[in-house]
């Protein structure tokens, strides 16, 4: 009996943890405007609670699992690969599914994240595709997926003027599909500084920003350093080893080599990416920089137990988001960094709150 009620103590105890810290409504940040309160009331992840995976609620657990259904799960063969060749020879892609929707279906692009391709993106893309019904084209930075890196230029953020000729292509080939726009971990890093840049001048509709770090000038200084280590790995395996020989003559090579965080190493990408100095980087890259710039509806999500991007990189720059009357800023407890799995079979919950999120902008844009 004694063991009994001590098991019916631990369960009541750990269910009402659960309920505390992993079952609750998401935080919202929006000024009460008629196009905002429709987006919140007609978005239903964003009044209802966000159920974290009982069994995988911790940070790591659940990029554990998301590292593992991003290697294990069925390939995507895409319809197709554009690649497009920039003015200094550097290439980047846009990659279809979808191609054979009505033309005037929705277009979604995707910018990927800081060591992403096509088929670590393959969850997202098939998600969109199938639950959403709309074309997607995922856009490919320089060096990512199978593309070689052919100049000396690369920017983990992503550089403004490819992304500019991507959406050109894009237009192109379906000149009368509206356009939408999900940037993913560094993927939102291009879009929002893309969209602080051009303004009202942007034939994008709507965005969301998953799991930003916002200034990239202290962000990834706050990231847990087991991670910052292990991404600026991935960033040397990708860029710097198989590059040296088109890298080596710059001055920064040598510097940037030596890096082991994601901090250094974006201290010293200045000139790998295009720039004189670190801060023509921030003026050209750092999303930071434009951010209050951005017209268009834009949704950003982030988790406080983000261990990449760190929930103070939020609370930063909260203020800002709080004069914009187009910013609807989701912040959830549970989430760690671009995981968000929900429910006993682990569905992924954030990219159920986009869709519903997109489905709501398009409806209100068409009428």
């Amino acid at each position: 009996m004694t063991l009994l009620l001590i098991s019916l103590g631990v369960v009541v105890l750990l269910t009402a943890y659960y309920f505390a810290t992993a079952a609750k409504k998401p935080s919202l940040t929006y000024q009460a405007t008629p196009l905002n309160t429709t987006l919140v009331e007609s978005t239903r992840s964003l009044n209802r609670r966000y159920f974290a995976t009982p069994w995988l609620f911790n940070t790591h657990l659940q990029l554990i699992v998301l590292g593992f259904i991003k290697g294990f799960s069925k390939p995507l063969t895409y319809d197709r690969q554009d690649v497009l060749t920039m003015d200094d020879g550097g290439q980047v892609s846009v990659d279809w599914l979808g191609l054979d929707l009505p033309e005037e279906t929705p277009t979604m692009l995707v910018l990927h994240t800081i060591s992403g391709n096509p088929q670590s993106m393959r969850g997202f893309v098939r998600y969109v595709r199938e639950q959403l019904g709309w074309r997607v084209a995922l856009c490919v930075r320089r060096g990512h997926g199978e593309m070689d890196l052919k100049t000396a230029s690369f920017n983990t953020m992503g550089n403004t003027d490819d992304f500019a000729a991507q959406i050109k292509h894009i237009q192109k080939n379906f000149p009368q599909s509206d356009l939408y726009a999900t940037g993913i971990s560094a993927g939102s890093g291009v879009l929002a500084h893309y969209l602080g840049k051009v303004g009202n001048e942007t034939p994008i509709k709507a965005a969301v920003a998953y799991c930003p770090a916002y200034d990239m000038r202290n962000a990834f200084s706050r990231a847990v350093p087991f991670y910052s280590k292990m991404m600026a790995k991935k960033l040397h395996k990708l860029f710097i080893t198989p590059n040296k020989e088109t890298l080596q003559h710059l001055e920064s090579f040598e510097t940037l080599e030596k890096t082991q965080d994601l901090h250094e190493f974006h201290q010293h990408l200045y000139e790998v990416a295009g720039n004189e100095s670190m801060e023509d980087y921030m003026k050209n890259s750092n999303p930071s920089e434009v951010f209050d710039q951005i017209t268009i509806p834009t949704l950003i999500l982030n988790a406080k137990d983000d261990p990449v991007c760190h929930i103070d990189n939020v609370y930063e720059h909260k203020h800002r988001i709080e004069a914009m009357d187009n910013i609807i800023l989701v912040v959830t407890d549970r989430g760690s960094h671009c995981a968000y799995f929900e429910g006993i079979t682990a569905k992924p919950w954030a990219n159920r709150l986009i869709t519903e999120y997109f489905t709501a902008v398009n409806q209100v844009q068409s009428s």
